[in-house]
């Protein structure tokens, strides 16, 4: 998994290349708790990202929670199998999802 953040102010957006997995979402979640100081805008861009399981579910919603105090999350360029991952688990009503 690859991880770029592009910060501009108080907007941060996270590109996630890869699989957000049991060995990957540790990285990521270290990266977002380090990153959100001062964050009112979270976007995640996953574009390149292939697949995500509960591990990066529990992430997300994690980071999503912080954000729901500070300010807004998006996620974004999802593809159809992610997508279906957030169907089937609900996350679809939680997350503010782009299509």
């Amino acid at each position: 998994m690859t991880i770029n953040k592009t910060q501009d102010g108080s907007k941060l957006e996270i590109a996630i290349e890869g699989r957000l997995d049991t060995m990957t979402a540790p990285s990521l979640e270290e990266e977002v708790k380090n990153s959100l100081e001062g964050i009112k805008e979270l976007i995640f861009d996953f574009k390149g990202l292939v697949y995500v399981s509960s591990a990066g579910l529990r992430v997300l919603l994690s980071a999503q929670k912080t954000m729901n105090k500070q300010g807004t999350m998006t996620i974004k360029n999802a593809n159809e199998e992610v997508m279906e991952i957030f169907e089937v688990t609900g996350f679809v009503d939680i997350l503010n999802i782009e299509e």
